[in-house]
């Protein structure tokens, strides 16, 4: 079952993808924001087209409380929106931290800021991912 990972953020959502199997996670690309939501939802369903994907998961951007803040109201807010949008399920998981974790295993490879800025969220929905496969397999 093919995954799709998503960390939507206000300029930049990361997209992740799992392999066929559903095990391994990897970054896939950064999508710009557009003027409207609409538009990135398209940008998306067209990947899940191209790559024959199976279901959807969207970060969830929880406090470290683990409470629904403004930012994953927001989250929860688009994901309705993808719901009627997307042609497949659409899944949430608590993100906390992936951008930090993300970020600091480019800092250990040595990127430049710069480098690090255009793949962090790339970077950040492949952990989020991750995540959910490794606690989704948990489940079997």
């Amino acid at each position: 079952m093919r995954s799709l990972g998503i960390d939507l953020g206000t300029r930049r959502i990361g997209i992740a993808m799992s392999d066929s199997s559903g095990v391994i996670a990897s970054p896939l690309t950064v999508v710009m924001r557009s003027s409207t939501h609409a538009q990135d939802h398209k940008k998306i369903q067209e990947l899940i087209d191209e790559y024959e994907v199976d279901c959807v998961v969207v970060g969830m951007p929880l406090s470290m409380s683990g409470k629904v803040g403004p930012a994953a109201k927001s989250a929860q807010e688009e994901i309705k929106e993808l719901e009627t949008a997307l042609s497949v399920p659409i899944y949430s998981y608590d993100e906390r931290l992936t951008s930090k974790t993300a970020n600091e295993s480019m800092m250990q490879a040595n990127m430049k800021a710069q480098a690090r800025r255009r793949i962090v969220d790339k970077i950040a929905a492949a952990v989020m991912l991750q995540g959910w496969l490794d606690h989704a397999d948990r489940k079997r």
